[in-house]
């Protein structure tokens, strides 16, 4: 959660954090928060005096006789009625600042770009030659038809629209990109995970896993508390749950690997047409944990890290600075990576990176011990090292030769099992 003495000090702050995360100023009132927080103290004062009180009646009881024991038991019994009642008010106002507190944005970074929506992102680089085609290009779905690597009418009979087949070459790429992307991290120092693909309620709730709209939502699992995840940002997000670490093993650098879920309810348009919004997609994760003072550096670091598998597949990019209408709620900032594809004639996103500074840490009660005794909570990062769907898009379009054949990248080469070329089935 927010924290509450952070919020007492800067309620400003966090007004302004809520406009400009263009978010309603009702819903995220924070004035009725901080007369919830008030009133909590105000009871907590009382009911300590309270409980003195009746320390103090319970210990006179022993050293009376008589009516005047009869009288300071029957203080010490509405007294008990009277803590009992403020007891109950105090847990119904503390319930409701915490909920409160919970639904709060994380504050923005200042260096975040201000803007009302994804119009006003902001691109900071770009990277690689747009290549031009002496033919119109395909766009990925009609050539993973052709050369028969994707299957959406089976996966819709089988599991329901928007599921699918990976066939032939397209699952060699699925596992040649996640292996380059073990051979370019385990180098940096990175740890590498298969995460569940399942977790508990309040491990996604902790991390803050918000997205905008109702493409938001997570599977449940009927009858348990769980849902399928939308990212190993949540499962490796949990790992360290309620747990104190040594500032001395920080940075901790994990890769971690899983299915992601994700209903899209309400996605739609020909930019989401085939593999752009799916149900589910394999995805390799970075997840960094950190000191406070080293998370800037440490998501420009995730960035780089980004950018460094885009150039090896030699795909042309540009890379954003998403503005404050844009941003998830855990997010203080973030960057996403757009690649070039040839189907669209536009950019689509392949990666994002946040830097989540302490919110999710301190919602998921991950701190750090520094070495002069202090514990505070560290922060969390995360960004998207290869997610396959949209990798194959960039791959598909950016690679297709006038027949409909595809070129494997050099880079993927050495784990594609002597595949150089995926050639028309059809």
């Amino acid at each position: 959660m927010i924290d509450i003495k952070t919020l007492r000090e800067n309620p400003d702050l966090m007004k302004e954090n809520i406009l400009l995360r263009n978010l309603d100023p009702e819903k995220y009132n924070v004035d009725y928060i901080l007369e919830l927080d008030s009133k909590r103290r105000e009871l907590q004062k009382e009911l300590d005096n309270l409980r003195s009180l009746r320390n103090k009646i319970s210990q006179e009881i022993g050293k009376k006789q008589g009516q005047e024991r009869e009288k300071l038991i029957k203080e010490a019994k509405e007294l008990k009625e009277k803590i009992e009642k403020i007891e109950e008010e105090f847990k119904n106002i503390e319930k409701d600042l915490y909920q409160r507190l919970w639904q709060l944005p994380n504050f923005l970074s200042p260096k975040a770009p201000r803007g009302k929506d994804e119009n006003d992102n902001v691109e900071i680089k770009r990277w690689g030659e747009i290549k031009k085609f002496n033919f119109t290009p395909k766009d990925h779905l009609d050539l993973g038809m052709m050369d028969d690597l994707l299957d959406f009418e089976r996966g819709s009979k089988v599991t329901g629209s928007n599921f699918y087949y990976l066939k032939n070459e397209a699952v060699i790429l699925e596992f040649a990109l996640m292996q380059m992307v073990i051979d370019t991290l385990v180098p940096e120092g990175f740890k590498i995970f298969i995460t569940p693909d399942l977790a508990k309620m309040e491990i996604i709730d902790g991390i803050g896993f918000q997205p905008r709209g109702p493409e938001a939502q997570i599977y449940r699992v009927e009858n348990f508390d769980l849902g399928l995840i939308a990212t190993a940002e949540i499962t490796l997000g949990g790992y360290h749950k309620d747990e104190i670490l040594d500032e001395l093993d920080l940075p901790l650098k994990y890769l971690g690997f899983s299915h992601c879920f994700r209903t899209e309810a309400g996605a739609y348009g020909r930019y989401n047409r085939g593999l752009y919004r799916v149900h589910q997609f394999s995805k390799a994760e970075i997840f960094i944990i950190c000191r406070p003072e080293d998370s800037e550096d440490m998501h420009e670091y995730i960035l780089g890290l980004e950018e460094k598998i885009f150039q090896k597949l030699e795909i042309p990019y540009r890379v954003l600075d998403i503005c404050s209408g844009d941003l998830g709620a855990p997010a203080a900032r973030k960057f996403d990576i757009e690649a070039w594809m040839p189907g669209r004639g536009d950019f689509g996103e392949v990666t994002s990176c946040s830097n989540c500074t302490d919110y999710q840490a301190r919602r998921l009660n991950i701190r750090f011990r520094r070495v002069t005794g202090e514990v505070e909570y560290v922060h969390m990062l995360n960004g998207t090292a290869i997610a396959i769907s949209r990798a194959l898009i960039a791959i598909f379009e950016n690679y297709q030769q006038e027949d409909g054949s595809i070129l494997i990248p050099k880079a993927l080469q050495p784990y594609t099992l002597g595949v150089r070329e995926i050639k028309p089935k059809a």
